[in-house]
């Protein structure tokens, strides 16, 4: 399964693609930070972001597309271009016919480091243990997208249903639940994860911690 990431943000916003294998082993396919400038105006702004979300889904070709979601407990000025970067991100995705999954910070954070309240550095740190690389991503913006992504192969719960927002549940032992019918998309991409619990895989690093145990 080929999954973009994307941590929104109107100055930086970073794309990320991984591949992950019915091992759940995940490869790097790309990343990158779209930027714009403070001096254009906001909606030139979030034209520019939506033209390189779009180009990033022609070129990396996901089966799923997995973003942040932020909270507006938080400086309200400083969530207000992310949450218009997040609409932009779905009307992209939308007019590509791709599923999308909506992940917390901190399921993010659970995902990759086993800690919801882990910092960008032990984030940072993870995605490139995870993903091979010989050293962390740069700036955070890539990192982010791309532990994004491997929150998504790896939980797969965020999904958006047709119609109304739901989750689509995927069991330890394989069985697929949804509150609203699934895309053509979603389906494919529910079937891969239930092949992949009805064959007992797991977390590439639990493997790896039980090896490691004496």
């Amino acid at each position: 399964m080929r999954v973009l990431g994307i941590d929104p943000g109107l100055t930086r916003c970073g794309l990320g693609a991984v591949e992950v294998d019915d091992s759940r082993m995940a490869t790097l396919v790309g990343v990158e930070v779209a930027r714009t400038s403070p001096s254009l105006a906001t909606h030139f702004r979030l034209r520019d972001i939506a033209d390189a979300i779009a180009a990033a889904i022609g070129k990396y070709q996901p089966e799923v597309v997995a973003i942040e979601r932020v909270f507006t407990q938080d400086n309200l000025q400083s969530v207000t271009p992310t949450t218009q970067v997040m609409g932009a991100a779905m009307v992209e995705v939308g007019r590509a016919g791709l599923a999308m999954a909506v992940y917390t910070p901190s399921e993010v954070k659970a995902a990759v480091t086993g800690s919801g309240r882990a910092g960008k550095a032990q984030v940072q740190h993870m995605v490139a243990r995870i993903l091979s690389l010989s050293a962390p991503p740069q700036p955070a913006d890539a990192a982010d997208a791309l532990a994004i992504a491997i929150c998504h192969a790896w939980r797969g719960t965020g999904l958006l249903g047709s119609g109304s927002d739901s989750a689509v549940e995927v069991s330890l032992s394989g069985k697929v639940s949804s509150k609203a019918p699934l895309t053509p998309a979603q389906q494919a991409w529910a079937q891969a994860q239930a092949m992949q619990k009805r064959r007992g895989a797991v977390d590439p690093r639990r493997s790896t911690q039980r090896k490691n145990t004496p």
